[in-house]
């Protein structure tokens, strides 16, 4: 009796196409061919609408929950081994429905014939390169890597919107870390269609969300956000700032590290511990951008404040505050130099703060407490458990020395956890910031 092999059943082909505003028009014609062969066509209304009936006569499947769509598209390729289309926006692949397909179907049924992707088209559209953007999908998902983008200060981030991140939202959402020079935001719709249409907006402490908000923006939209390219040095309105803590905003800051400043909330606690008086002359060791040493000029006018910096672009960020916040030249002297040798030549303190020690800590209080007026203070603020133990250790030794000599030397610690509230769409989360700890010095007599 002569054995029948089962004739081999080609399994179901899965094609997925991604399609933009052109439609039928803008495809190649290897997926127009895959369209016109296939048994089946899923997709969005709005993706099927592009396909003409005419060029197909695929039974269409209005893709709706992907599970239930997923569910039946199995059922029905287990009994027909057919050619299957599936349509995507622009490239599956990215931040699309290709990801789904694939943990759902075997590689090797499942083929992509990409189209140029959203992201793609806005670049060309404003005519700016992007391999070194940040691209981030908003999509459904949690803003927290734009916030992290934004306080890294990355220069070029590519947005995928949605109806609850809308151009608006996303200028909200961000303007607690927008950097002194600002971000351009551009708006970038319907790309590809005959409706594209491509808006640009400055996004600076000045922020322009509320004419964002008053806007008709179209579903389709991609949001691209670039660092300006100038320092943005012109000056602040005076009557506009407080007395005291002012936004970290408004300070011109290193470009490549935003954040890195002393922030308002750590500044006003500073500002209190130093006691300071309207004539004092204090020192901020490790100036950075300045702000520390801004913050106090403003409260001491009639004093003398010292700001010592070793890095070059610290040094030009703090003239440039300085300039941008109207301060006298009598009023702030910076000072290039890594400390304590940049200290030598300098008046003696009345007060002194210590926001950066380059890892010469012990170095810089030896010096400083040679140079400290009487009833002089000094806080130090300290980010790693390594320098704070090195602050107990030069404690200790100095404190057994001067008690010889009839003084004692106090050392007070104070901790800071602050968590800044972040809008989530239409909700509010907590964000935390690094936590710092502040050391307070202080000697007296004790004869």
């Amino acid at each position: 009796m002569k054995t029948v092999e089962p004739e081999e059943v080609t399994p179901p082909q899965l094609v997925v196409i991604g399609v933009g505003l052109e439609g039928w028009t803008g495809l190649s014609t290897t997926a127009q061919s895959h369209i016109q062969e296939s048994a089946v066509l899923i997709g969005s209304d709005r993706q099927l609408a592009l396909i003409p009936t005419t060029e197909t006569n695929a039974e269409r499947w209005t893709l709706g929950k992907l599970s239930n769509t997923f569910e039946r598209l199995e059922q029905y390729i287990s009994k027909n081994p057919v050619k299957v289309v599936i349509l995507g926006s622009g490239d599956p692949l990215f931040f699309g429905i290709g990801r789904l397909i694939l943990e759902k179907f075997p590689t090797d049924r499942v083929t992509f014939l990409p189209n140029l992707s959203s992201v793609q088209l806005a670049f060309s559209a404003i005519k700016q390169p992007w391999q070194n953007a940040t691209v981030i999908s908003l999509h459904g998902r949690s803003p927290d890597e734009l916030i992290k983008a934004v306080r890294r200060g990355d220069h070029t981030i590519a947005l995928l919107t949605d109806h609850v991140y809308t151009p608006a939202a996303i200028a909200s959402l961000i303007e607690p870390w927008i950097p002194a020079e600002g971000y351009q935001l551009w708006l970038c719709e319907n790309l590809g269609g005959d409706n594209e249409t491509i808006r640009r907006y400055a996004l600076g402490f000045s922020l322009g969300q509320e004419t964002l908000r008053s806007l008709t923006v179209a579903p389709l939209n991609v949001v691209i956000l670039q660092r300006q390219e100038e320092w943005n040095i012109a000056k602040v309105k005076l009557p506009q700032l407080p007395l005291l803590g002012i936004d970290d905003r408004k300070f011109v800051g290193f470009r490549d590290r935003p954040g890195l400043m002393t922030k308002r909330e750590i500044r006003i606690l500073i500002l209190g511990m130093l006691q300071l008086q309207r004539n004092h002359t204090i020192w901020d060791i490790g100036s950075g951008t300045g702000s520390v040493a801004i913050e106090i000029a403003r409260l001491c006018p009639e004093g003398k404040v010292c700001a010592i910096e070793k890095t070059a672009v610290g040094i030009e960020l703090i003239r440039k505050n300085v300039r941008r916040f109207s301060l006298l030249k009598s009023n702030v002297t910076v000072v290039a130099g890594e400390a304590p040798k940049a200290l030598t030549q300098l008046p003696a303190p009345n007060r002194i703060f210590i926001g950066g020690s380059g890892g010469e800590l012990g170095e810089i209080l030896d010096f400083s407490f040679q140079k400290l007026l009487p009833e002089g203070k000094v806080i130090i603020a300290l980010a790693t458990l390594e320098r704070t133990q090195e602050l107990q250790n030069w404690h200790q030794k100095a404190q057994k020395k001067l008690s010889l000599e009839g003084w004692t030397l106090s050392l007070e610690w104070t901790q800071i956890n602050i968590t800044r509230s972040v809008p989530v769409g239409p909700l509010t989360r907590w964000s935390p910031l690094n936590p710092v700890t502040l050391a307070t010095l202080e000697w007296r007599s004790i004869r």
